[in-house]
């Protein structure tokens, strides 16, 4: 396992140019915000309800509900 000593002794061994893109791949990494799983709904919350139809539930319908659960 890496630990904090062996990062610093491998990156001493760095040439100036190799420890100035390190140091600039943990700036680029600190700013980088953590990526969020998000469900489905909730993406689509704001669209909700955006169509106008006169269908509420598409399962009203028998023809829908045809062979569901076979």
């Amino acid at each position: 396992m890496l630990n904090l000593e062996s990062a610093i002794e491998k990156i001493k061994q760095l040439s100036p140019e190799q420890q100035k893109q390190v140091f600039q791949l943990i700036e680029y990494l600190q700013a980088k915000p953590e990526k969020v799983e998000k469900s489905f709904a909730e993406v689509a919350h704001e669209f909700a309800g955006c169509l106008d139809s006169d269908i509420e539930d598409l399962s009203h319908n028998p023809k829908y509900l045809e062979g569901f659960g076979e």
